[in-house]
């Protein structure tokens, strides 16, 4: 596979985006983002979703420069129309507004509705704790559905995020950011160009057989992903559907979305000021004690707390690069054409 610094691709996707008419300062936020998540370890996030955030732009689905629209400003509830733009964009602006009402209010409830990807949940509970604040974020994919719920025949969730971001004392944040999904879709993609299965109890084919290969998500007649931890999962998806889409004017599933170029995301943050809750100045010292004591006589074992597992990525990757595998690099090959 090839093997690239992240300098290189930081200059190289940013280029490949202004092609199409991005503004240059979205073009290096937007090539920023997608770095950050592969440097992380998040390829499914990272900067093979260039080439299909091109398609998109080129299909319509993707408004280049498509800027925040308010919607309703009611003190410590904002709420936000994405207008298709790129979330890489959307979602900071979003969240700095948050955190500026939160300031004011100890608390901020923001609903941002038809934004293009937001990437990685989790760039947007580092941005908020890196203030010092606490933050929820549920997130739907107005998408076909992908997912069956718990019991089901027939696809009707998606792979629907859900992140919490706590900050702490003088260490980096726990950040918790999954798919409500056994894996994300995008990294059943990754697995498909790559050639290798995906782990076992993740998925099913068209006729609902237990499956490790990826291909049943690509082709038809396609089969689904299954939720995680049964009916747990099932149930947060719905829950991450309910809050993040339809209450903040976004499309739930239900509407039996065809396939599109785009990726639309709809999500509810929920953000607060832990010094204002009831711990009083002492929480810092609550928090600490409870992470140290997780790993406490744990026989050698590497217990990873959330957000552990992405800053040892990023260290390596830093140094070593980021691999892009042959079927995405073939893609990036192909983008002088497609956007010619």
């Amino acid at each position: 596979m090839p093997l690239f610094s992240h300098q290189h691709l930081r200059v190289l996707l940013q280029q490949q985006l202004v092609r199409v008419n991005t503004a240059p300062e979205i073009a290096k936020k937007v090539a920023d983002n997608l770095v950050e998540a592969s440097l992380k370890g998040h390829d499914s996030h990272g900067v093979t979703l260039l080439p299909r955030y091109i398609r998109a732009i080129l299909a319509g689905d993707l408004n280049a420069n498509a800027e925040l629209k308010t919607v309703r400003d009611a003190g410590p509830i904002l709420s936000f129309q994405g207008e298709h733009g790129f979330g890489q964009l959307l979602g900071e602006q979003a969240m700095t507004a948050g955190i500026e009402r939160v300031r004011q209010f100890g608390v901020a409830i923001v609903g941002l509705a038809n934004s293009h990807h937001l990437g990685r949940i989790g760039a947007w509970a580092e941005q908020v704790a890196d203030a010092g604040l606490v933050s929820i974020h549920f997130a739907n994919v107005a998408a076909p559905s992908a997912v069956l719920p718990f019991e089901g025949l027939r696809p009707r969730l998606g792979t629907n995020p859900f992140c919490v971001g706590i900050p702490l004392q003088n260490r980096p944040p726990v950040v918790l950011d999954f798919a409500t999904s056994a894996i994300a879709g995008n990294k059943a993609r990754v697995a498909w160009n790559e050639g290798r299965p995906i782990p076992e109890g993740c998925a099913v084919d068209a006729n609902g057989q237990p499956t490790t290969d990826p291909g049943v998500l690509m082709t038809e007649p396609r089969g689904a992903l299954l939720p995680f931890g049964g009916h747990k999962g099932a149930g947060l998806s719905l829950i991450c559907s309910l809050l993040g889409a339809a209450l903040t004017g976004g499309e739930t599933e239900s509407h039996q979305i065809p396939p599109r170029a785009g990726i639309i995301n709809n999500m509810l943050s929920i953000l607060f000021d832990p010094q204002r809750l009831g711990a009083g100045e002492h929480y810092q010292q609550e928090l600490l004690a409870q992470v140290d004591w997780v790993r406490n006589d744990q026989q050698g074992r590497d217990v990873q707390i959330p957000g552990e597992p992405e800053r040892r990525a990023y260290a390596r990757r830093q140094q070593e690069g980021i691999h892009i595998d042959e079927v995405s690099w073939g893609e990036f090959m192909a983008l002088e054409i497609l956007s010619a």
